[in-house]
């Protein structure tokens, strides 16, 4: 993230993989790579795991296809925020639902998470489409009446 941060073009020789053209991806842009940062520098060990990812086409050479992750460790009741974005030339491949089901396979056993939530846009028809092939299920509205919010199923 220090490299991504400091000259884009560094994240694609630190991870050795070919960055898409639409670099950085929907709503994971440099704010939002500042604020994983800070949080990783911060938040010690306890941090380590819980921002941000990347995913890669293992391709040759690599591929970046995507970023996402959590947005920190489980908060005081247990819940966990998932958020995802795949670059438009690799999207409608199944990279965002293997994407997701990663990071679902990395937190739904760890004993401090009870919860497991996203959100999209109203408008991200395909987005949605992911969160429900993976196992999430919408929720009721809330206050957020410009996003929709999903939830994982636990037991």
């Amino acid at each position: 993230m220090q490299a991504e941060l400091a000259v884009p073009c560094a994240l694609s020789a630190y991870l050795n993989a070919d960055l898409p053209d639409d670099w950085p991806l929907g709503d994971y842009d440099l704010d939002s790579a500042r604020y994983f940062l800070e949080k990783l520098e911060t938040g010690g060990s306890e941090a380590a795991g819980w921002y941000g990812w990347y995913a890669l086409h293992g391709s040759t050479p690599p591929k970046l296809v995507g970023c996402g992750g959590y947005c920190g460790p489980p908060d005081a009741s247990g819940t966990v925020e998932i958020g995802y974005s795949i670059a438009k030339q690799w999207q409608g491949q199944g990279f965002a639902t293997e994407f997701v089901r990663a990071l679902l396979a990395r937190v739904a056993w760890h004993p401090s998470v009870r919860r497991i939530v996203a959100h999209t846009h109203p408008d991200n028809t395909t987005s949605m489409a992911v969160l429900r092939r993976t196992g999430f299920r919408q929720t009721l509205p809330t206050d957020h009446e410009a996003e929709c919010w999903f939830e994982y199923p636990l037991n």
